[in-house]
């Protein structure tokens, strides 16, 4: 279990400096193999953040439905993980869900008060909402 941990945390890594570095592409396979290894051995926080993060390159490339998958398992892995509340929120926002998104980011507040780009996302969300019924649509 310990060597699967390390070449979870080693895949992340890797993972992380192509996405830095713009090799979408590259990571999402490296963030793909991560989450198959961690998957099998139950590395939960390494699988979550696997998850969030290739949702995060699925988002990138407009892949709304294809990145809410990868951060609602992400959220079913670690409930208690709350970026990709914070990002599942996002994509709901951008497809004008409000309601949905608003659960989201009161929950990424719930679990972290201080995510002061949730508590952001959810003042224009009401905003936004607010306006949506003023125009009646």
């Amino acid at each position: 279990m310990e060597r699967a941990a390390a070449g979870a945390a080693e895949l992340l890594s890797e993972a992380a400096a192509a996405a830095a570095e713009g090799r979408l592409a590259a990571a999402e396979e490296l963030y793909s193999r991560c989450i198959a290894r961690c998957a099998g051995a139950g590395a939960g926080r390494d699988l979550a953040t696997a998850l969030n993060n290739r949702g995060q390159i699925k988002y990138l490339r407009v892949e709304f439905d294809a990145a809410m998958e990868d951060y609602t398992a992400a959220i079913e892995c670690q409930p208690g993980f709350e970026v990709p509340y914070y990002n599942r929120g996002l994509v709901l926002y951008r497809l004008g869900c409000f309601d949905e998104a608003m659960r989201d980011f009161r929950k990424v507040l719930e679990l972290n008060p201080q995510f002061e780009d949730a508590a952001s996302s959810l003042k224009q969300t009401i905003l936004d909402k607010e306006e949506k019924q003023k125009r009646g649509y």
